[in-house]
C-alpha cells in the first residue's frame, strides 16, 4: 500500500516563476485557474501531522482536496526558496528539521 500524500500548494507569481525559470525548474509548475501557476509540495502522514502541530493556523482539508492549507506566507516563502535551492519539491524533511 502506498503512503498517502497531501499537497501543499505554493502559488507562483511572475517573480517566482522567473526564479524557477533561472533555476531550470519552470516545468515543475502546474497551471491552475486563469493561468495561475502552482507548485505542489507533498507531505506524508508524519510530515502533515508535524506541520499541523507546528503551525497552528494550518488546516488540513480532509473533505475535498486532502491538501494542507493556510500556512503562513513566510513559511511558504521559505519552502519556495528551498525548492529553488535544492531544485526539487522534495524538501519537507529538511524544512521541518528547523521546527
Amino acid at each position: 500500500m502506498t503512503e498517502e500524500r497531501y499537497p501543499i500548494n505554493i502559488w507562483v507569481n511572475e517573480e517566482r516563476y522567473e526564479k524557477l525559470r533561472q533555476a531550470g525548474l519552470a516545468d515543475m509548475c502546474e497551471e491552475m485557474l486563469a493561468g495561475l501557476k502552482v507548485i505542489r509540495v507533498y507531505a506524508n502522514d508524519a510530515q502533515k501531522d508535524k506541520i499541523l502541530k507546528v503551525f497552528p493556523t494550518a488546516k488540513f482539508d480532509s473533505a475535498t482536496t486532502k491538501s494542507i492549507e493556510l500556512l503562513p506566507k513566510d513559511v511558504k516563502d521559505k519552502m519556495f526558496d528551498m525548492i529553488v535551492e535544492k531544485k526539487s519539491v522534495d524538501i519537507l524533511d529538511d524544512f521541518l528539521k528547523n521546527y
